[in-house]
């Protein structure tokens, strides 16, 4: 990155579904300045109320391919037939920029990204962040709080997210969201501490 632009950083941020992550990212864009969001790419169709640009950025699977076998992608899935990827334009551009950038990504996803960056220069600019319920009890009044799926889609998201939590040591925080203002604020001090790192600096900053 640049001496002439602040030093960035890109949150890869993974946990279970209902755990809380787009509220607390919602919160954490309110208290700290220069944090964007990376929007996915997905071939699958929109849902009611979802916009393109926003929510993700829907694609032909065709278009998809193409874009893969180009290698504009930092990491890439199929789920049920669907693909879903992050695009490598929705983070360096930024990171150039001295833009903050999060990344809700599932633990497949972390993984694919780090071993692609890994022994790059890029590597100092990531960080990786879990995000834990206070409990399992907490985590299933939330996803029945929404009240958009049944008694059987929530205990499979459940099961799913169980298999999620064992993964947590892979990352380099835990964050529990037990608050959402205080899970932000927690994830923005994480954040500037990580910029304040020595190997953040490319050169003496009073010089």
């Amino acid at each position: 990155m640049s001496n002439t632009v602040p030093a960035a950083m890109a949150v890869i941020l993974s946990g279970p579904s209902g755990v809380g992550k787009s509220t607390v990212c919602r919160n954490l864009f309110n208290q700290l300045s220069s944090t964007g969001f990376s929007v996915s790419c997905t071939t699958r169709a929109p849902r009611p109320g979802e916009q393109q640009g926003v929510h993700y950025n829907f694609v032909s699977q065709e278009e998809f391919a193409v874009r893969r076998d180009q290698g504009e992608f930092l990491e890439w899935a199929e789920v049920h037939g669907q693909f879903y990827g992050t695009l490598k334009s929705e983070v360096f551009p930024r990171l150039a920029a001295g833009t903050n950038v999060i990344l809700d990504i599932d633990v497949q996803g972390a993984r694919q990204i780090l071993g692609n960056i890994a022994g790059s220069a890029l590597v100092q600019h990531f960080l990786t962040v879990f995000m834990a319920p206070p409990s399992l009890n907490a985590l299933a009044e939330r996803l029945r709080g929404r009240r958009t799926e049944d008694a059987a889609a929530i205990q499979r998201r459940l099961e799913a997210g169980l298999q999620e939590l064992q993964h947590w040591r892979e990352y380099d925080y835990l964050l529990i969201n037990d608050n959402a203002d205080a899970a932000a604020a927690a994830l923005a001090a994480i954040i500037t501490a990580a910029k304040c790192r020595t190997t953040m600096q490319n050169k003496e900053p009073w010089l």
